[in-house]
């Protein structure tokens, strides 16, 4: 742990995920006395956890309208702050500090070296050159206002810590094993700020049916999900699945979540998956047709593995309703159309959300109606600044929630440096 020992710093920063990180590291390259409070032992500790342990750290769409209208009605704040910093200023950043990136499908954008330790240490390298102070291991207790100026936070074991200049990076509340408890929002909440309740917006979904689960493991990518309640479509999408002893995960599950938990509030949810978008039925049919010319003296459950991966074939062919015994060139045309149908209309019956714990990310938090995302900076509390995941911002997974937290960590690092100078 670092020592204490000035009595009032420049710049403190509560929160030691990437947010925090970058606004502290980017405040002290401006020559400010910072110090950064972090609850755990370690920093970056759901950091390291991201894009399964690779670090998904941005996405590589360098149309910014087109990027920020990933975030919804909240591209109307962020326009202002991502002219200040954003994906290009991001990739320069880290290669400029010698850690090589890599864009992968759907312009995910991640470390070379798969390892999001690449990252965190790229970040912790940052803040060591500007000489920013750690206080690891010193969760915060209360943050301390003398009217509409933040005065202090005082630390559970009860020191004090004042500052001219506070950034909140506290994140939100998922993965609490990680520390995003969600302390900053209680905190917020007694100062005045509207803070709207956190849920799980990117989280993995529970599936009714055993046979899902004894996919465990398998990927799919391309799969088109279709979403139904009461018998209409309530939602359509494309992408890569993952399928769990629980059920489903993957990007394209992740980014339907939050409409799934939605819907369920009002009744049954199912999930209908298309294996081959790109084949209409006619032209998917074509395809068995050829499969079961070419293998007319194989059974069937023998037949398919050009066509579906070892595990999924056993299970489509049961769906179907076909003896997995028949041999190819006795399979009919209704049973071949059955097997077709259900390629292209895989169902299943969703049980509910995983749950907060295990969300990539909450959607809730601070309203950015009272925050100036010139600056970052709280419009109740001057010296105070509301950076990352503490924000109430929807995005989809894909690189987009770190680059928040790159964006909004830079603005700020460099806003409270600037109206420091000014005082």
């Amino acid at each position: 742990m670092a020592e204490n020992n000035r009595k009032i710093w420049d710049i403190a920063v509560i929160g030691g995920g990437p947010a925090g990180m970058m606004a502290a590291g980017r405040a002290a390259e401006l020559g400010s006395r910072v110090i950064l409070i972090e609850k755990n032992y370690l920093l970056g500790k759901k950091l390291l956890l991201t894009g399964g342990g690779r670090c998904n750290l941005t996405n590589a769409e360098f149309n910014i309208r087109k990027f920020l209208a990933k975030y919804k009605d909240s591209d109307k704040f962020l326009f202002s702050t991502f002219a200040q910093f954003g994906i290009k200023e991001t990739l320069d950043f880290f290669n400029s500090r010698k850690m090589p990136i890599k864009i992968e499908a759907e312009n995910r954008v991640f470390p070379e070296s798969n390892k999001s330790k690449s990252v965190l240490d790229v970040l912790i390298k940052y803040m060591k050159d500007g000489n920013v102070a750690v206080f690891s291991n010193s969760p915060v207790d209360e943050i301390i206002r003398d009217e509409y100026v933040i005065e202090a936070i005082r630390l559970k074991n009860g020191e004090k810590i004042k500052a001219k200049f506070f950034i909140l990076a506290t994140g939100g509340k998922s993965r609490p094993d990680t520390g995003s408890t969600g302390d900053g929002f209680l905190w917020l909440k007694k100062l005045g700020h509207t803070v709207v309740k956190p849920s799980a917006a990117l989280v993995p979904i529970i599936i009714k049916d055993d046979w899902v689960k004894k996919l465990s493991g398998l990927s799919l990518s391309d799969i088109r999900i279709k979403v139904l309640q009461f018998g209409k479509k309530q939602e359509m999408r494309t992408g890569k699945i993952l399928f769990t002893h629980f059920g489903l995960s993957g990007p394209v599950i992740l980014n339907i979540s939050k409409k799934i938990g939605e819907l369920l509030k009002y009744g049954d949810v199912f999930l209908f998956l298309d294996i081959f978008p790109c084949f209409d039925c006619g032209k998917l049919d074509l395809k068995i047709q050829e499969i079961f010319s070419k293998q007319s003296n194989k059974k069937l459950k023998n037949s398919l593995s050009s066509l579906l991966p070892s595990a999924l074939a056993p299970i489509v062919i049961k769906m179907s309703g076909i003896n997995p015994e028949t041999f190819c060139h006795s399979v009919n045309r209704e049973e071949r159309f059955r097997l077709g149908k259900i390629i292209k209309n895989m169902p299943m019956k969703i049980d509910k959300l995983l749950g907060v714990e295990k969300a990539i990310i909450t959607s809730g938090g601070a309203a950015p109606e009272e925050v100036d995302f010139k600056t970052m900076a709280s419009r109740l509390f001057p010296n105070l600044y509301l950076i990352g995941d503490i924000l109430n911002i929807d995005r989809p997974s894909g690189g987009y929630s770190l680059q928040l937290c790159w964006t909004t960590g830079y603005v700020a690092g460099t806003s409270a440096s600037i109206a420091l100078k000014k005082k």
